[in-house]
């Protein structure tokens, strides 16, 4: 049995349809630089960053060299009442680089787990200070926090999440703007009548409100959302007059993604709680953390038996291996200049996505740093989308693995998220790519329904 069959008869995949792999497998082999290559030997440019994570490309040679130099000493010690030499460095180099209110660093495994711990902090912050009344979550419709219970019950994605509605812990939603679908596309009447939202419910409820759960900045899963100017800093100052713990999600943002180190960064917001994670190790291996404030952490500071303790932990939290490659991570980011070249290499970016915006059916295109969203329409003028079982940007992306570049979509969007270390060669190379095949696949649907739709006129 070769390795494809194998694949077929032994896995179930992640967020995948398994009928989807069994017509269309695929098996990466190798790695190097930007690209990986399949067991056949053909070449892709890592469009998506291996799920928005890769920063430097694969096999950099610093990073394989920590991880080489770390297995000398030890591969993993727990952290249940102790720690170890990269864990501890590296909380100092993550404190040193978050937003100034940040000062604690609690280590998980995922960025679901990273949210998990920061919903539980904030439940169990207020019942450590007495104010037991405060059990709720604001939450923001359309978003992605991961896909443990408590990460999908602060989530609000129908297609994702519906089927676990009994599971899932009740609580308030509110929408963060779409400009793009906002019927006057106006950033800024858009933005304030969802804050005027977002300030209704908090203040009918915000003495049962323990926090509010946010990606920062853009909405990843829920289709590359970019908030309008002024949303973010809104929803913290709402935060703070109502006294609702403010949780930002910087999974797929933090690290370097949209020219900032983290997105939030980008409005001055300083959370009360902070999930990070993926670009953390550079892509490498699977470490997330949980930002707090200190004065949450000493709610739960206090003698044993009065139970104020978090009773919360991972078999693998804090292993030397993931936490050694994170700082060599975070060195390179300082060495290269990471964040800046990500800003200067935005802007090209930006150029580039002018010409593929001309496309007849390219809707929207948003794009903060190297976090990019191409929403796919059926009809440009009335913004109307393409029939649900159409699946155009599944099926563009198809088409580009076919030219060479891997990416998955979210709905009707094709998701572009490169690895940082990307060039402005490599951007140019991969958008060519991107457009050809958006054109030819879209071009294509669009003809089906339009032949539909004859036949039913008739």
């Amino acid at each position: 049995m070769d390795l494809i069959e194998k694949s077929k008869k032994y896995l179930w995949l992640p967020f995948t349809q398994m009928k989807d792999y069994d017509e269309n497998p695929l098996i990466i082999e190798s790695g190097k630089g930007i690209k990986v290559k399949d067991i056949d030997g053909k070449e892709y440019y890592d469009a998506f960053s291996s799920v928005w994570l890769n920063v430097h490309g694969h096999r950099k040679k610093e990073l394989d060299d920590a991880i080489r130099e770390q297995l000398d000493k030890i591969a993993h010690s727990t952290l249940l009442g102790m720690t170890n030499i990269p864990a501890t460095e590296l909380a100092e180099n993550l404190v040193g680089i978050a937003p100034h209110s940040l000062s604690r660093v609690f280590y998980s495994d995922s960025g679901a787990e990273a949210m998990e711990i920061a919903v539980k902090m904030a439940y169990q912050y207020w019942q450590n200070i007495g104010k037991t009344n405060k059990q709720k979550f604001i939450s923001i419709k359309n978003g992605y926090h991961g896909d443990t219970i408590g990460a999908v019950s602060v989530g609000s994605i129908d297609i994702f999440h519906k089927v676990y509605g009994p599971l899932m812990f009740k609580g308030f939603k509110t929408s963060v703007p779409n400009v793009y679908r906002y019927p006057a596309e106006n950033p800024k009447k858009c933005r304030d009548e969802a804050l005027e939202t977002l300030e209704s419910i908090l203040k009918d409820h915000h003495e049962e409100i323990a926090g509010l759960t946010i990606e920062s900045m853009v909405q990843g899963a829920g289709g590359m959302i970019v908030m309008p100017e002024g949303y973010l800093s809104g929803v913290r100052e709402l935060c703070t007059k109502y006294n609702v713990l403010m949780i930002i999600d910087e999974v797929a943002t933090g690290f370097g993604r949209t020219g900032k180190m983290f997105a939030c960064e980008h409005e001055e917001v300083e959370p009360d709680l902070m999930a990070a994670g993926k670009g953390i190790t550079g892509g490498y291996l699977p470490i997330a953390i949980t930002y707090t404030t200190e004065k949450i952490y000493e709610a739960f500071y206090d003698d044993y038996t009065n139970l104020k303790t978090l009773f919360h932990g991972h078999s693998y939290t804090g292993n030397q291996l993931g936490c050694a490659v994170a700082l060599a991570n975070l060195d390179l980011f300082k060495k290269d200049q990471i964040v800046q070249q990500i800003a200067q290499k935005s802007e090209y970016l930006n150029e580039l996505f002018k010409d593929l915006a001309d496309l007849p059916h390219v809707g929207d295109i948003r794009q903060l740093g190297f976090m990019c969203g191409i929403e796919l329409v059926y009809d440009k003028q009335t913004k109307s989308p393409f029939p649900f079982e159409s699946r155009v940007a599944y099926k563009s992306s198809l088409k580009m693995r076919e030219l060479g570049l891997l990416t998955r979509p979210t709905g009707d969007v094709v998701v572009f998220m490169p690895p940082l270390a990307s060039t402005k060669e490599d951007l140019k190379a991969m958008i060519e790519i991107i457009k050809e095949a958006i054109k030819c696949v879209s071009a294509e649907e669009a003809l089906q329904i339009d032949r539909k739709n004859s036949q039913v006129a008739r």
